[in-house]
Formats: structure tokens, C-alpha cells, sequence
């Protein structure tokens, strides 16, 4: 009975090699490598998405809003600050802020002010709202607007 409770504690106090540490720490730091290198694609999706679901989902609401206390949607040259700011020729009616925040709340994730044109040119019975993407240049393949995607036309 005595050889097997040596064996027992021999087994069980047996340690990690330094070459074991070594590999672990070898394939830790290979992972590590590849999130840093690749942090931004695996957060540039979520800017996307936020920048989808502001023009798609978030603006729909205070802009119908605006639309029943005003008349109509803010024209082109009044723009998203409308939502947050009276335009000075319609100040009597305006009830807003209709969007909470300020002028920065109009920024995409990129730090560019979100694009708006009423009348719409791909949305011909509504308004157009985009985001310029992450090229930061307006009329590219990677803007996201509130249109359906590959259609001309769509109505809000």
C-alpha cells in the first residue's frame, strides 16, 4: 500500500514542462495577433449595422412626426437638423425637438453627418436618408441608405 500512495502523490504533483508553457503561450500569443489585426473587421460590421438601423429604423419616427406637426418632411436645405433645431421660417408651428441629442447625434459612425434630400431620389414618394460609409464619400457602393437595396425606388 505504501508504493501506490508514492506513485499517487509522484502523479499528481507532476508539473507543466517549460516547453509546454512555451507552445501555450506561442499559440495565445498567435490569437492575440490576429484580433489586433483584425479589430477592425470584426468591429467595422457593428458600424455598419448602427448606421443602417439610424437611417432604416431610428429617423422614421421623429421625421413622421416632424411631417404631422409641419405639413410635409423638412425640405433638402433644412436637412436632419430640423428634427433638433426650428428652421427659422417655421418656428410658430415647429413642436420639437423631435430627435433627442444634438447636432452631433446627425454624425454616422465614421464621424460624418448623415446625407438627406426630400424629395427623395431613390425613395421618389418619400425622403432619402444615408450614411456615406466607410469611404466617407457619398455615391459609392458601400453607402447605406434607407432604400431597398438594388432597388431604384422605393416608398416610405
Amino acid at each position: 500500500m505504501r508504493h501506490t500512495a508514492r506513485r499517487f502523490l509522484h502523479t499528481t504533483a507532476r508539473a507543466f514542462t517549460l516547453l509546454e508553457i512555451l507552445v501555450v503561450l506561442a499559440i495565445a500569443g498567435m490569437i492575440i495577433g490576429l484580433a489586433v489585426a483584425n479589430f477592425d473587421n470584426i468591429f467595422g460590421g457593428a458600424k455598419e449595422d448602427v448606421a443602417k438601423m439610424f437611417v432604416s429604423s431610428s429617423l422614421k419616427v421623429p421625421l413622421q412626426s416632424y411631417r404631422m406637426h409641419m405639413g410635409d418632411f423638412p425640405s433638402t436645405a433644412e436637412g436632419l437638423q430640423a428634427l433638433i433645431i426650428a428652421p427659422a421660417d417655421k418656428a410658430e408651428r415647429w413642436r420639437g425637438p423631435y430627435l433627442d441629442g444634438d447636432k452631433s447625434t446627425l454624425l454616422d459612425p465614421w464621424g460624418v453627418a448623415y446625407q438627406y434630400n426630400y424629395p427623395g431620389t431613390r425613395n421618389k414618394t418619400g425622403y432619402d436618408v444615408w450614411s456615406n460609409g466607410p469611404d466617407k464619400q457619398s455615391g459609392t457602393a458601400d453607402d447605406i441608405g434607407n432604400w431597398a437595396t438594388g432597388s431604384a425606388t422605393t416608398g416610405q
